[in-house]
């Protein structure tokens, strides 16, 4: 509860307290613009409760010539507990900036002066009643609270209680005070004629249980709540403070909350008001809907919170704030941990809230690098002659080692050490032309082997370049390298698609899976040897479809995919017999595709690199002893600029937007380390690596990743 409201005459206030009304309050929702009608026995028009807030409009329906402070004090109480000003006197009501409509419908002479609390010692025709739920209704009422009761209710009545209902007003009606097991059927009556626009109310104590003098929900318990109405402090009359029982006053705390709910969300009618209070309403009794409370206890911070399926105001896509709405990329590591992306909301009943979408955002799951670089079980098959090779493996934890064509792929050996193409199918055409075709393998390995790159063979430290910073899978890729006068040309392409690190939950689609959309990259590349030194520059284009550097956002965002221009530059150098030098550096920039939520703008920049050093013959002939520093790519810069709703217009229905940006860059930056060695051991190719990593995936809070690794296979 906000401490503005605790105060003495707060904790004076039963209904307030019990039913969480400062929790609307301190959101601004105090009544204020929302007339509630009284139809009863009138209002004290002096009483400082109400100073300056009883409309003009108010009067005597009978037209009797009557004061509408009346003889009685029924319809004082009552608007009391639902409207008493927040004046540090007295007690303060639920809607205590509201406006009154006070409507006298006693019949004339009917009441005994100084009567009780109740109205029992009063009399209402249908007539009056009626007139008064019209005139109500013509002169701007929101809300009207009828703490009357009886047997039976004329069509006069219920065609003026249906009018209303129809015109968005929502009837506030007592269950009355028998003990009985359904309504009186005044309101049972007045019920069933409103088709959704009535709550009836009953009363419950301090501790939740039905009031031993209130009727029962019966058989209009999904029309029916109960609010506190027994011993409710408090009203104060010459002096004296009085403890007032009756289902007349848990009535008007139904109706106020109506009156909180009708300013925050002026789009609401009647009967939507209604849904919301009893779906809201705090369960009790028998699970459910139920004969004696019906829908539950006025809970009135819980109507207030939205309810069913919200969307982002203007898109209508459904946003679950309780699901994931992004899943950030590898290169994005923890960026999305500070963000912030405030967005108006509607729910089901189109009202507006403002939250923050980043609470929706995940990051992507740090790579498992060292179980991805020993945990296949893999057979690689490679043959080949002066101008074709083939190259595959299978999964050989398949027990009937059956092949399938989405376990085809080809081992970093195959790649790297064994000289043949990563790839299905290479062929050499002519001595200075040759052509690679993979099947799920990417291009990288064919260009790397069609330029005859002698790669040391790293486990878990990857080379920067060709490094997408994403999980991808490759479909088919294909490269073609052409030799001219020294410098070799290379064209590649290949077709596939990039995985999201961190499933998003769209309930009309997923159903556990991992989301795909589809990619393709083109690239072209110079490679030449000068002496020791050999060198290539590439630079390569990655078409995204749906997602951002393999970030994945929420339909609603209408992200359309992306273009990341990558420049790859890499450099080996012979520096001595046997020691050779390598680095390589990716950079790339990234454009996004406007449309949807998604501005104009968004340049992102990221970053890959990587040093080793390889030392040849170090205990053999045929072994070598790498050591490599990298740097997986990184986002170092740039924001997703987001047109999100920002505002909303209850005249218009219609939000303003503002541009949020969702900056990509991670406060992590991961760093491998790792010391290779690779040769033959007991006939057959071994190889051990001994690693660290710091700041896992770009995390900086996540501890630093220290390992080591053993491979051995043997061909048969």
């Amino acid at each position: 509860m906000p401490t503005a409201f605790n105060t003495a005459e707060f904790r004076r206030s039963d209904g307030p307290v019990a039913h969480n009304a400062a929790t609307a309050w301190g959101g601004g929702s105090t009544g204020k613009g929302v007339t509630i009608a009284f139809v009863d026995t009138g209002i004290d028009v002096d009483n400082p409760e109400f100073a300056g807030r009883i409309s003009p409009l108010s009067k005597d329906i009978l037209n009797a010539g009557r004061d509408i402070s009346g003889s009685d004090n029924h319809g004082t109480r009552v608007a009391t507990f639902a409207s008493a000003a927040r004046n540090d006197s007295g007690v303060v009501g639920i809607a205590y900036d509201s406006t009154i409509l006070a409507l006298r419908t006693d019949d004339v002479g009917s009441c005994v002066p100084g009567s009780s609390g109740s109205a029992s010692g009063c009399l209402f025709s249908d007539g009056a009643i009626a007139d008064a739920v019209t005139y109500a209704a013509d002169n701007g009422a929101k809300v009207i609270n009828i703490s009357l009761g009886g047997d039976g209710a004329t069509a006069q009545v219920r065609n003026a209680v249906a009018a209303a209902a129809n015109r968005g007003v929502l009837i506030v009606l007592a269950a009355g005070n028998g003990g009985e097991d359904e309504p009186e059927s005044f309101a049972t009556l007045l019920d069933t004629a409103a088709a959704g626009g009535v709550i009836i109310v009953g009363s419950v104590d301090a501790n939740g249980a039905l009031s031993s003098f209130s009727n029962k929900a019966g058989a209009q318990n999904s029309h029916y709540m109960a609010a506190l109405g027994e011993d409710v402090c408090c009203v104060y009359e010459s002096g004296t403070a009085y403890l007032l029982s009756g289902t007349s006053f848990s009535t008007p705390q139904v109706s106020a909350a109506a009156a909180l709910l009708a300013q925050a969300f002026p789009n609401l009618t009647g009967r939507e008001l209604a849904e919301i209070l009893l779906s809201s309403a705090y369960d009790v009794g028998a699970p459910g809907t139920d004969a004696v409370f019906g829908r539950g206890i006025l809970d009135i911070a819980k109507a207030f919170q939205p309810i069913g399926t919200l969307s982002l105001a203007g898109s209508g896509a459904p946003v679950a704030l309780a699901d994931v709405t992004g899943a950030g990329a590898s290169a994005m590591g923890d960026a999305f941990a500070t963000a912030a992306l405030p967005a108006i909301v509607l729910d089901k009943y189109r009202r507006a809230f403002e939250t923050d979408l980043a609470g929706t955002l995940r990051g992507a799951r740090p790579a498992e690098r060292l179980r991805n670089a020993v945990g296949g079980q893999q057979r690689q098959i490679s043959l080949g002659s002066a101008k074709i090779s083939l190259a595959f493996s299978i999964d050989a934890s398949d027990p009937h080692l059956g092949l399938r064509q989405g376990d085809l792929h080809l081992g970093i050996e195959d790649a790297e050490q064994a000289r043949v193409l990563a790839a299905r199918v290479a062929t050499r055409l002519a001595p200075d032309l040759a052509m690679g075709f993979a099947f799920a393998e990417g291009a990288n390995g064919l260009v790397a082997q069609l330029q005859g790159q002698d790669r040391p063979a790293f486990m878990i430290a990857q080379e920067a370049a060709g490094d997408t910073g994403s999980l991808n899978r490759s479909d088919v890729s294909f490269a073609l390298r052409k030799q001219l006068d020294g410098w070799g040309l290379t064209f590649a392409a290949e077709r596939g698609a990039i995985l999201s690190g961190a499933e998003i939950r769209r309930a009309y689609e997923m159903r556990g899976r991992q989301l795909e959309s589809g990619a393709s990259t083109y690239s072209v590349a110079f490679d030449r040897r000068f002496g020791d030194l050999d060198a290539s520059l590439a630079l390569s284009l990655l078409a995204e479809e749906r997602t951002l550097l393999g970030g994945r956002f929420h339909d609603a965002f209408g992200l359309a995919g992306a273009d990341t221009i990558f420049l790859d530059a890499r450099l080996g150098w012979e520096l001595a017999a046997g020691w050779r030098l390598g680095a390589a550096l990716r950079h790339g920039q990234t454009k996004v595709h406007s449309g949807g939520l998604v501005a104009r703008g968004s340049p992102i920049s990221s970053t890959a690199w990587s040093f080793d050093l390889e030392r040849r013959a170090v205990v053999a002939e045929d072994d070598a002893l790498g050591f490599r520093v990298s740097q997986p790519l990184r986002v170092e810069a740039g924001a997703l600029n987001l047109l999100l709703p920002s505002s909303y217009s209850y005249e218009t229905l219609l939000p303003g937007y503002a541009v949020r940006e969702l900056g990509l860059s991670p406060t992590g930056r991961e760093l491998l380390v790792e010391l290779a060695w690779r040769g033959f051991l007991l006939e057959g190719s071994a190889a051990v690596s001994l690693f660290y990593r710091a700041d896992p995936g770009h995390y900086a809070t996540l501890p630093d990743d220290t390992g080591a690794a053993v491979r051995w296979s043997r061909e048969f």
